[in-house]
């Protein structure tokens, strides 16, 4: 993040929550009601994106740089209210790119946003994928990276498939097909919104500067 900063870049990052927190979460829910109602279960779930959030930006100030932490509903990240699977409507950009004229990094809650009630929702499983891919839409951002434990696209799980190799480039219908098949690089539902808005992904290891697999 402060790599792509120094080079010029305005960046808006856009976390998960860590772990298996979403399913430590969901277990609690669970232990407490077998049948959670869902606007509370959503109210719960947004947490661990919140945390991330939270500790990134404060990672980030501990190492000299300018950065602020929004929750999904801070930046006016507006959904329909299907609880737990909602859908994103509308965002509201004004407030981040008035911190990033500020030359502030915006790190932001994924898979959350809020009602016109104000009532939190959650995007459903990968839904910090479909948040990342809809804020790249509305700032109208040269590039998405997806970064993840995996280094890109490949013609097949390389855990199961040793000689299988990593495709440096993609088009957005190869990886819908890919997706469709149950790949886990990107969520279905992320690549569709590239797809309409045009955004150039790339998918990328979080763990190292190697090149990924640009999808466009």
């Amino acid at each position: 993040i402060v790599g792509v900063k120094k080079k010029g870049k305005k960046v808006v990052a856009v976390v998960s929550a860590m772990g298996d927190t979403t399913d430590k979460l969901l277990n609690l829910a669970h232990q407490v009601n077998p049948y959670p109602p869902k606007r509370e279960l959503d109210l719960l779930l947004s947490s661990g994106e919140m945390v991330s959030c939270a500790l990134l930006t404060m990672a980030l100030h501990g190492l000299g740089e300018s950065a602020i932490a929004f929750s999904g509903p801070q930046v006016r990240i507006i959904t329909d209210e299907a609880h737990t699977r909602a859908r994103i409507q509308k965002i509201e950009t004004r407030r981040i790119l008035e911190e990033l004229k500020k030359g502030k990094i915006v790190v932001v809650a994924g898979y959350q946003g809020a009602t016109l009630k104000n009532d939190i929702t959650t995007l459903g499983r990968g839904g910090s994928d479909i948040t990342a891919v809809a804020l790249a839409a509305a700032l109208k951002a040269d590039l998405c990276e997806i970064c993840s434990d995996v280094e890109g696209v490949y013609t097949a799980d390389p855990q199961i498939v040793p000689q299988a190799r990593k495709l440096p480039r993609i088009s957005y219908e190869e990886m819908l097909e890919l997706a469709s098949g149950g790949a886990q690089v990107i969520h279905l539902r992320a690549v569709e919104i590239a797809k309409k808005y045009g955004v150039r992904l790339h998918t990328r290891s979080s763990f190292n500067q190697k090149e990924g697999t640009i999808i466009d």
